[in-house]
């Protein structure tokens, strides 16, 4: 083995086909780039051109000269894809970096003092010039009138503008449902349940004809925003919102939200209810759903200040120099008190959305920041619940408790028995489920409110549904209310293994849960003796009195309803052996009926409304 180098040479034929020569090729050039060339400040390669008005066009620049890399460091500074200090620095067609800070490379070459800098400045410059005259001309006449059309798009989106999206990158690309389209690549800010960073995302705008007004376009850079200052200004009140929802927060939401349907489509959700914000909570019941971040930027003052001159858009920045932060630390402590704030510019990137779950329709859901609302309260839930003064006393005492103390008793078994539970029974419409309800509003607490049908149908997929809500319910500290439980608490047969087999998960988990559990039934006697052990109240509802009715009557009509019934009227209704609940559907269909007449509530539209239905004794109001 001859300790040698041997060079082999590639040979072409005419179909394209490679093979390997030791004949050195007669047609090979000497290279163009050597010590002569590198003498220049600048190499500029020319291809042959296929524009009508020019028989050459710029390839590729070199910047070789060390005097202009020390102003292009300023210039060019941040602008993705550019290294300037590299020791070859070159520029490929169509120029981009120079078409968009074409203004702070002029400001440049007036300010420069240097007199042999300012030279190599002039001869840069004028090559540009020449090259891209045609295209900032166009540009600059756009942004003039307002408008751009569809192949010039590329030239108004400048990388690491400050906007609502921090734009990032650009390219033409051909969609297959939307055809030709500029795609945008951002990133905002946004919370993943851990810690603030920032998330990828695009956006597409379609081919269009003609020009388009610039403000009209889906996206637009924020500069061209004809209340720049206002829109400024929102985008960090909205931002601001954004960071103050991290963490759980429990709210309330009347606006359409974004979730995904069986086939992960995205889709459009109408939601009314209260919701439960929980990124985090959100993140572990839908790991695909969660965006990866990537730590944000942190910049000292002095860096910050620098860098804004070279944009038109100024952002003040109150922060301090970060540079020391341990790796992958970003703005997230593991102290929330310690939590260095967004700044300004970062504020204006935060996402629109925030991640959490709607109670009433039971969907892990994206909501619009922009429509979260403070919940308003019932102050009078607890104290106009129907029920014997001393039961009442007994369910507050036990849930004031439990919210308090709950973990000064534990069961030989760590975490086993910390939870409560009482078994409300009656028949139906006594106000059982108002019981709940009323406890929840009373301690300003989610009530995460299921019925046997939510659980499922078969063992595996009642424990796995019933795992995971008491798991969400004792993390929000939510009361639950499971509602009409009746094929849980029967006793267990001999001949239905299944109904066993979700009885006896039904009483293994429980066990474990840590908060408030509510269970209705209308039929108690048949409960399964391992229940008794469990429930730790029981309250059994005994059908209206006529004084009950009649708080019940007085409630619903105090509540804002325009009557003219007086306390003699309520005292006939009572008479009527009726449940809550039948008294709310009457009061509800007897409204009705008067605002279609236009008349304030009067007892002859109850009247009316008792005569149609059948069974309700009637007879007793004459």
């Amino acid at each position: 083995m001859q300790c040698d180098i041997k060079n082999l040479y590639q040979l072409e034929d005419a179909r394209g086909r490679i093979s390997w020569t030791d004949q050195y090729p007669a047609d090979v050039l000497e290279a163009a780039e050597n010590e002569v060339t590198a003498r220049f400040a600048i190499l500029v390669r020319n291809k042959k051109s296929f524009d009508s008005r020019k028989k050459l066009e710029i390839h590729s620049i070199v910047v070789q000269s060390p005097l202009l890399k020390n102003v292009l460091v300023k210039d060019l500074k941040n602008y993705p894809g550019v290294t300037v200090t590299l020791k070859r620095l070159e520029f490929g067609a169509p120029l981009n970096p120079f078409v968009h800070r074409w203004s702070e490379l002029k400001s440049a070459l007036a300010a420069e003092t240097h007199e042999e800098t300012k030279s190599h400045l002039q001869l840069l410059y004028s090559i540009l010039e020449a090259e891209l005259k045609d295209i900032i001309a166009a540009r600059n006449d756009h942004i003039e009138n307002q408008v751009i059309t569809f192949s010039h798009l590329w030239t108004i989106f400048q990388p690491d503008r400050r906007c609502a999206l921090k734009f990032t990158q650009g390219d033409y690309t051909k969609h297959p449902k939307y055809g030709p389209c500029y795609s945008l690549a951002g990133q905002r800010v946004d919370w993943d349940g851990d810690r603030f960073g920032y998330a990828h995302t695009q956006h597409l705008i379609p081919s269009f004809g003609g020009t388009l007004p610039i403000s009209e376009l889906e996206v637009f850079p924020l500069e061209f925003h004809p209340n720049q200052r206002k829109i400024r200004a929102k985008l960090i009140k909205r931002g601001k919102v954004f960071e103050k929802y991290h963490g759980y927060h429990y709210q309330s939401y009347k606006a359409f939200a974004l979730g995904k349907n069986h086939c992960g489509q995205d889709i459009k959700v109408t939601v009314d209810s209260r919701i439960i914000i929980d990124t985090f909570a959100f993140g572990k019941f839908n790991p695909n759903r969660v965006p990866v971040l990537s730590n944000l930027t942190l910049k000292s003052k002095s860096e910050t200040s620098e860098h804004d001159s070279h944009s038109s858009e100024q952002f003040s920045d109150d922060s301090d120099d970060y540079d020391d932060l341990p790796n992958g630390t970003g703005v997230q402590m593991l102290d929330d008190s310690k939590r260095i704030p967004l700044n300004d510019e970062q504020l204006t990137h935060c996402a629109i959305i925030v991640k959490g779950y709607a109670l009433k329709i039971k969907q892990w859901l994206s909501f619009f920041v922009d429509e979260v609302k403070p919940i308003v309260w019932s102050d009078s839930a607890f104290s106009s619940l129907v029920l014997p003064p001393a039961q009442k006393e007994i369910i507050r005492a036990f849930v004031s408790a439990q919210t308090k103390y709950k973990d000064n008793f534990d069961d030989v078994i760590s975490g086993k028995g910390k939870g409560i539970t009482m078994l409300l029974s009656s028949g139906p419409g006594i106000g059982k489920t108002l019981t709940a309800e009323s406890v929840a509003e009373d301690m300003k607490v989610p009530l995460y409110m299921m019925s046997a049908g939510d659980l499922g149908v078969n063992s595996a997929e009642v424990e796995k549904t019933l795992t995971t809500i008491l798991e969400m319910v004792a993390k929000w500290n939510a009361v639950l209310l499971l509602d009409e439980c009746d094929v849980f608490l029967e006793a267990r047969s001999a001949h239905d293994l299944e109904r066993n087999k979700i009885v006896s998960i039904f009483l293994r988990t429980l066990e474990y849960y840590e908060g408030i559990l509510f269970l209705t039934t209308n039929r108690v006697k048949n409960m399964d003796p391992a229940f008794q052990s469990r429930i730790h109240i029981r309250l059994s509802y005994p059908p209206l009195s006529k004084s009950s009715r009649t708080q019940v009557w007085n409630n619903f009509l105090s509540r804002g309803i325009a009557h003219e019934i007086n306390p003699a009227d309520v005292d006939k209704l009572a008479e009527v052996q009726i449940n809550g609940r039948e008294i709310k559907n009457i009061l509800k269909t007897a409204q009705f009926l008067s605002q279609h007449q236009e008349l304030p509530l009067r007892y002859d539209h109850l009247k009316t409304v008792l005569d149609v239905e059948q069974g309700f004794g009637v007879e007793d109001l004459e």
